[in-house]
């Protein structure tokens, strides 16, 4: 098969872009409006994109909550889920008024960041303290209004449960972190799972 985006002349029951490109990890992402109310949604439009400085980004279909608290307030958190969080991570995402706390909803604690105002969530093994940079919509190459929204944020602290850090080394594989594919699947990893390639000298 050899399609044209375009077209969209695929022929299959879905779109199988976000299939290809997976599995993507998910940014759980806290933030907070001028106001104080917190906002808690997972983003699988999400990833590292440079450690030196660390910085990540998130992509939103439309300007939501998240992205609207981000530029009030200029900080957020993204937790990571694993896999035993996985039923409260769905409920993150379920569309509730703007007031209520998805943390609440889905039974989730909030904890105290050391750099930025909006919690993280406690239960994440790990999880990025961020501070703004800016928001770059996504205009297609045939152009009009951004659907989506890319937030760029530098990362300047970062929480890791130490249950995770064995022999000075993060062990994400225990984590079991939980991975966006398409249509209704994700995937996690385990140990068992891994392995290990040294790159060519001079690379």
């Amino acid at each position: 098969m050899h399609y044209d985006v375009t077209a969209n002349d695929h022929g299959l029951r879905h779109d199988p872009f976000k299939a290809i490109v997976a599995p993507r990890p998910i940014g759980w992402i806290t933030s907070m409006s001028a106001s104080g109310a917190i906002n808690t949604a997972p983003y699988s439009f999400f990833n590292a994109v440079s450690d030196r400085p660390h910085m990540v980004v998130f992509s939103s279909d439309g300007r939501k909550d998240s992205v609207t608290f981000v530029e009030e307030t200029g900080e957020f958190t993204c937790s990571f889920p694993s896999f035993d969080l996985r039923e409260r991570l769905n409920a993150t995402s379920a569309p509730l008024p703007r007031g209520e706390s998805e943390m609440a909803f889905a039974g989730l604690t909030p904890a105290p960041s050391r750099f930025v105002a909006p919690p993280r969530i406690a239960e994440a093994a790990a999880a990025l303290e961020c501070r703004w940079l800016q928001t770059v919509p996504l205009v297609p190459l045939e152009g009009g209004e951004a659907k989506y929204h890319l937030v760029v944020a530098q990362v300047v602290g970062i929480y890791i449960d130490d249950r995770f850090i064995v022999d000075g080394l993060v062990d994400t594989a225990a984590m079991k972190p939980i991975m966006r594919a398409g249509y209704h699947d994700y995937f996690t990893v385990t140990p068992e799972d891994r392995f290990s390639m040294t790159r060519p000298a001079g690379a």
